[in-house]
């Protein structure tokens, strides 16, 4: 049996006798289900998870893509990732999918829905089916789809219902996993070298220039102070602190970023900043048109965010606070980005959905410990290689 990657024991107890339950259907499909050529015509990629999943998902479809050009490759995601995979150059289709664990808000389709909407795909005769989640819901979501070979990660549960099934590597970044298995889906040692291109609308990048016009000649440095979870959170009076110190220092123009729940931790920072040097921009901005704004920036100063990811994606310069967050799998990995963390014995646990007891309610001590001259020295090693290669490619606008 897999080796499960679920730190919660009676979750973990719960998946491992789900495996045994559908191991026999597993059997079933092996032996009666139909075989696929070595090079599949029609690919379903899942990836239901918020932003950042997404974006660390983005090399390996594109690598999946350059190894089979000839390919139709559509995608199922969330519908919060909807217009960032139509961005994504290669993509042919875009399903949405809210599933009910993910949807921030009330709402999204239960399993049975779920199972359901997996079942319609039979029409669409996929050959492979890639399931990027380490998740036993969505693999077997992919056993009831209809493709001939069913790919995914074992180690969330269900990979006795799938063709390939390999293991997520905890001590590997998430993109290397997702690459890892694309490797093992097509049965190759290597992926043609290959880059994801975003291709930004003209109306994202006019936004987004005009947002920041007022910004003139200055650096522009985006502060998330949103750390989207209470144990992901750095202090936000240590962001107002970052904002000030720049604002002194190197005449910045700072770009405040966020959701609209955000706004009370926004206007905290914003409270004690110059208005003429202060742009604020959170809200209920698309996904699209936040992108092309964080790629504006000189340097964008955030928590292990989704917002930092798609920094990532459009080569920003990120200088990233980590807490209990494991930098060796969600760092972002440019040459100019930075990351900062302390090292505690209990850090980084990684356990961020379900925290340890002692660190909520509170700044846990992983990120307590951070403290704003390392982030302010953090940002002083960026700003003067402003101008580095992108990592990504972009699209529309330049």
């Amino acid at each position: 049996m897999a080796r499960l990657n679920i730190y919660d024991r009676r979750e973990r107890a719960v998946v491992r006798t789900a495996d045994a339950l559908l191991a026999p259907l597993g059997i079933v499909r092996r032996i009666f289900g139909a075989r696929t050529a070595s090079m599949p015509s029609r690919i379903l990629a899942l990836r239901l998870e918020r932003i950042g999943d997404f974006v660390m998902t983005m090399p390996a479809l594109t690598a999946l893509k350059a190894a089979a050009p000839g390919a139709k490759l559509d995608v199922a995601v969330g519908s919060w990732n909807a217009d960032l995979a139509r961005a994504l150059a290669g993509i042919d289709g875009v399903q949405t999918l809210d599933a009910e664990w993910l949807t921030r808000d009330a709402g999204g389709r239960s399993m049975t829905s779920l199972l359901a909407a997996a079942a319609a795909w039979r029409a669409r005769k996929y050959d492979l089916a890639i399931n990027f989640e380490p998740d036993i819901r969505s693999n077997l979501m992919l056993a009831v789809s209809g493709a001939k070979r069913l790919a995914g990660f074992a180690s969330g549960g269900g990979g006795t219902l799938l063709d390939v099934a390999v293991d997520f590597d905890p001590r590997a970044h998430t993109a290397d996993n997702n690459l890892h298995l694309v490797r093992a889906a097509l049965g190759l040692t290597t992926l043609p070298p290959a880059q994801p291109t975003l291709a930004l609308p003209d109306d994202a990048v006019t936004f987004a220039r005009e947002r920041l016009r007022p910004a003139g000649a200055r650096l522009k440095a985006g502060i998330h102070v949103s750390g989207g979870r209470e144990i992901k959170q750095w202090p936000p009076e240590r962001f107002a602190d970052v904002a000030r110190a720049l604002i002194g220092r190197r005449d910045v123009c700072v770009v405040l970023t966020g959701a609209a729940p955000d706004r009370p931790l926004v206007d905290a920072v914003k409270a004690g900043l110059p208005r003429d040097q202060v742009i604020d921009v959170a809200g209920s901005v698309p996904l699209l048109p936040l992108a092309a704004l964080l790629r504006e920036l000189d340097v964008f100063v955030t928590g292990d965010t989704g917002p930092m990811h798609l920094a990532c994606a459009v080569g920003t310069p990120i200088v990233a606070v980590f807490g209990p967050s494991d930098p060796a799998r969600y760092a972002p990995r440019g040459a100019r980005d930075r990351i900062v963390r302390v090292d505690l014995p209990c850090s980084p646990c990684n356990r961020i959905r379900l925290p340890p007891a002692r660190c909520t309610g509170h700044t846990p001590d992983c990120l307590d410990a951070v403290g704003v001259e390392g982030v302010l020295r953090a940002v002083d090693e960026v700003l003067p290689a402003a101008g580095a290669p992108l990592r990504f490619r972009t699209g529309a606008g330049g």
